[in-house]
């Protein structure tokens, strides 16, 4: 295998770099002091130790240790995270737009705290904003990480607690603050291949650095590059069919759209015995359809990791303009180039398409020299009586829809700092200007015209000039190329994100208590945003033959003011060695919607030195996005069921009451609508200006205990951090659930959901409406801890243990009172569609033994088992286990580091789940199935 390969091709040449000559050794220098910083939290200068809010830092030393090329990855294995859009996610550029206006963000990746949504947890990088990601699918919420280079980060702090008294909208599920490399000297190179056991998934991640420092001026500017290759569906036995462990289609969840065709027509349903190729088919070449045989597995067309290749470059550079003045600049530029994938187009034309756009409408005309059937098909769009229902036909002729994205990210940031002394304190003040722009284009070809497809299907004497009749009952390989060249086009769609932020703070010190000085911060801010999306004019024109979407643009600005005040109450005295409490507000003013004002305290308890307690309570507001305010209508196909069809699952035939409300939203009283259950139907979301923002409410508990007594003799570090944390958010704006919509008509007959619900002659769902509102409010609560240990130094080495773990105790969706709908309850299962699993205990641990020269890590992650809401399945208990292995040797003076790893070492599977969109398993939680290995080798000049 080739993972064996090259792991022993690593050990082989570590061995020559260990054994070699030994030369002079040199030691890295170690950390400063903990002085007065601004740290993630608060805008107040205070000692890190003293923290009052939980924080988790991934240092550069974590992040190097997962072998790990993208920082979203990195930050979706952190307990309390929910995972979010990654690479794995195949689905985002086929299924269509999200119904919560959230936009397509194929090739994206995010980081999700609390299980919230990545658009409620707030990107900063160096303390200050980043432009939105976008993949010219919409007006995404949230920040692609992929749009910020890994080499550049010189750590991450994550504040788990709502923040927006002290950062504005979207601190809801808390804050992940990047920080860049401030100061280097000399240079940074490293270099790592990676692939799986399988042989695929090569993925190579290169960087650069180089520092400059004088005495006033420090420079640091670095380029990367990643190259992350494919895995197919077709490559994994989990992924190769639609069902779980199936090997056929008759196990269900094929598609009715197949190469040979699916001809409802006439009263009948069809299928080709064979292809009809030459020649143009007649009746007695087709049979009746059955889904068991004749269904279409487009499984194996999909990835299970997608191709993505980034890079890009930065700069910083801090410059001392006199004594007490600073200038800090940042300028960052990515680009990333990523494809998702499909099975080739299923094309879908009829009355009960349910398309919402011309395919619907469509007639074949009897003089089609391919239409075996000797009459007009007709939809009945031209007032005549509809005799076909649909016909379906899976478009390999065409290829697979391939959606490749070209994503530019370009951001600059400036500050002015400094400090001036009032009295005898002094104080500090910074202004701070952001733009950043994110440009985007994505290209799919597979697609149709379907104002051409009309004319080809339409009266033979009208398709002339470059016209060709189209032959769609022939069967797989009957469409020829002249065919394909009319109907088909390349879809050009863009999009663009732009940021304007304005900052000013000031702090200091005012005067003195017991406990110390009462220390205050105040700023302003101003940000402009704005974003477009324009899909090709075809899609515009409702003339696209894939999944419909509509443009949109808009922009809101924002001026904000902020206070936050700490009071130092108690200090060096018995039972309080430190009692201090904190306070902050902020008032917003929102070009979109008006006016607001959040605000939070908390208060930090150190009965003794060693032993810390802290409390707060913070008051948070997410402001509606571009995209949900402005989003043009479009749709989504979601794996739903109807409970007004006859087929096995539904209850029109078992129900009186769901019978008689079904057929009064357009159901034939004969019961002849038998959709199975298990298919796709189409919703169709849209923005709204009327949305109001996003309220939360969070208190957190928690304790860090530090024991001094262990210091020295026994440890170098021990800590160990708790933290409780309760979060309550209303006004949660999304779209009302497809499901429920329908459930509410069928069984209730309510009048808004029976509206919702467009139907067909036939009775079929042609689309479900979801405007978006502001609709639920969720709860949820559970307990974070931590535990970390590192041994005093023992043989030239030291040992050490982290431990990071998450207990979720309650993620409640609440539906408004008027919707008349149950609490939906999340922890422990798996919500499917879109894809995300809420486990109730997950936990990393990693125990490492390093020394100048080598060192060795392993690294366990666990996931408790969750139920899927089906009420069938269920995805079990899953551990990772990753080792890593390096050598740095004396004789290169620890300048160079061998690295070599394997991630999944005990080769886990995820575990298979029935209700996910994806390929069989959740890719926001769990990994893609193999042994991945890597090499690394760094160099530091």
């Amino acid at each position: 295998m080739r993972l064996k390969e090259f792991l022993k091709t690593g050990v082989l040449l570590s061995a020559f770099l260990h054994n070699a000559p030994s030369f002079a050794q040199s030691t890295a220098p170690q950390a400063g002091d903990a002085g007065a910083i601004i740290v993630t939290g608060s805008r107040i200068r205070q000692n890190p130790l003293d923290q009052d809010k939980p924080i988790v830092t991934v240092d550069q030393e974590a992040i190097a240790r997962t072998g790990l090329s993208s920082i979203a990855d990195v930050l979706q294995r952190i307990p309390s995270a929910a995972g979010g859009l990654n690479t794995k996610v195949n689905n985002a550029g086929n299924i269509g737009g999200p119904p919560d206006g959230t936009g397509v963000s194929s090739g994206s990746a995010e980081v999700d705290l609390r299980y919230l949504g990545a658009k409620r947890t707030l990107i900063l990088v160096d303390g200050m904003r980043y432009v939105n990601g976008s993949a010219a699918g919409g007006i995404p919420a949230s920040v692609d990480l992929n749009s910020i280079p890994a080499n550049m980060i010189e750590r991450v702090e994550v504040l788990q607690s709502g923040a927006s008294p002290l950062y504005g909208s979207d601190a809801i599920a808390g804050v992940v603050n990047i920080i860049t490399k401030q100061s280097q000297k000399g240079l940074d190179l490293s270099a790592q291949f990676g692939t799986y056991e399988q042989g695929d998934g090569d993925t190579w991640d290169i960087n650069a650095s180089y520092g400059v420092q004088s005495e006033r001026v420090s420079i640091v500017f670095g380029a990367n590059y990643v190259n992350q290759g494919s895995v197919g569906t077709s490559a994994r036995s989990i992924s190769q069919w639609p069902t779980p462990g199936a090997t056929s289609c008759a196990a269900g969840g094929c598609s009715s759209a197949t190469p040979n065709g699916r001809y409802d027509v006439l009263g009948q349903s069809l299928t080709l015995s064979n292809p009809v190729i030459g020649r143009a088919p007649v009746l007695s070449d087709y049979r009746n359809y059955s889904s068991a045989t004749d269904s279409f597995n487009f499984q194996p067309y999909n990835y299970l990791l997608t191709p993505s290749e980034r890079y890009g470059g930065f700069i910083n550079l801090k410059a001392e303009l006199s004594d007490n003045i600073n200038l800090r600049t940042r300028m960052v530029y990515q680009h990333r180039g990523s494809t998702t994938i499909a099975a080739p187009l299923p094309l879908f034309i009829g009355p009960d398409a349910g398309n919402g756009n011309l395919l619907d409408t469509i007639s074949i005309d009897a003089s089609n020299p391919y239409n075996p059937f000797g009459v007009t098909l007709s939809s009945g769009a031209d007032g005549s009586p509809a005799n076909y229902s649909t016909v379906r036909r899976r478009f390999i002729e065409g290829g697979p829809r391939t959606f490749t994205q070209s994503v530019d990210t370009m951001t600059m940031a400036a500050t002015l700092d400094g400090s001036f002394d009032v009295g005898s304190r002094t104080w500090y003040w910074d202004v701070n200007g952001i733009y950043g722009s994110n440009n985007a284009h994505q290209t799919f070809t597979g697609n149709l015209n379907a104002s051409k497809l009309a004319q080809a299907l339409g009266p033979v004497g009208n398709c002339t000039g470059e016209c060709v009749p189209f032959n769609i009952f022939g069967g797989a390989g009957s469409i020829t190329q002249a065919m394909l060249d009319y109907v088909t086009f390349d879809e050009h769609d863009r999009s663009t994100q732009e940021l304007w932020d304005a900052t000013a703070n000031l702090s200091g010190e005012l005067f003195n208590l017991p406990g110390g000085a009462v220390a205050f911060a105040v700023g302003y801010e101003h940000r402009n945003q704005r974003a477009s999306y324009t899909p090709d004019p075809i899609i515009t024109a409702g003339l696209g033959a894939d999944v419909p979407t509509s443009p949109a643009a808009g922009s809101f600005n924002v001026d904000e003011v902020y206070g936050e005040i700490r009071i130092p109450i108690l200090a060096d005295v018995p039972f309080f060695q430190k009692l201090e409490l904190d306070g902050a507000v902020r008032h917003s003013n929102y070009s979109s919607f008006g006016s607001n004002t959040t605000f939070t305290a908390s208060g930090l308890w150190k009965p003794v030195k060693d032993l810390l307690f802290r409390g707060g309570y913070a008051e948070s507001l997410r402001a509606p996005s571009i995209g949900e305010l402005y989003a043009g209508r479009s749709r989504t196909d979601a794996t739903i069921d109807d409970p007004c069809t006859s087929a096995p699952g539904g209850a029109f035939q078992t129900n009186a009451t769901v019978r008689a409300n079904c057929i009064a939203n357009g159901v034939p009283a004969n019961g002849s609508y038998a959709e199975p259950t298990g298919g796709q139907l189409g919703i169709f979301s849209q923005g709204s200006t009327a949305l109001k923002p996003e309220t939360a409410k969070t208190w957190t508990l928690g304790g860090v205990y530090s024991p001094s007594w262990a210091r020295g003799n026994y440890a170098s570090t021990l800590t160990l951090e708790v933290n409780y944390y309760n979060i309550s958010l209303k006004n949660a704006i999304d779209s009302v659930p497809a499901s429920l919509t329908l459930s509410r008509c069928a069984y209730e007959a309510d009048p808004v959901s029976c509206a919702a619900i467009s139907r067909t002659g036939s009775g079929s769902v042609a689309g479900i409406n979801g405007v978006l509102q502001n609709l639920n409010a969720i709860k949820t609560d559970g307990i974070d801890a931590s535990f970390n240990y590192r041994s005093p130094v023992i043989s030239n080495g030291t040992i050490g243990l982290n431990v990071n773990a998450a207990w979720l105790f309650k993620y409640n969706v609440e539906p408004p009172a008027d919707l008349n709908a149950p609490t939906q309850k999340y922890a422990g299962t798996e919500r499917g569609s879109p894809d995300q699993a809420y486990p109730k205990f997950k936990a990393n641990a990693t125990l490492d033994w390093s020394t100048p020269g080598y060192g060795a890590s392993f690294t366990g992650r666990y996931i408790s088992g969750v139920d899927e809401r089906d009420g069938e399945h269920s995805l079990g208990r899953t551990f990772y286990g990753d080792i890593q292995l390096y050598i740095s040797p004396a004789w290169m003076d620890h300048r160079t580091r061998l690295t070599f790893g394997v991630n999944n070492l005990f080769d886990q599977d995820p575990p298979a789940c029935f209700t996910c969109d994806s390929a069989n398993f959740d890719p926001t939680t769990y990994d893609v199935p193999g042994q991945f290995g890597y090499l690394r080798l760094t160099y530091k000049m």
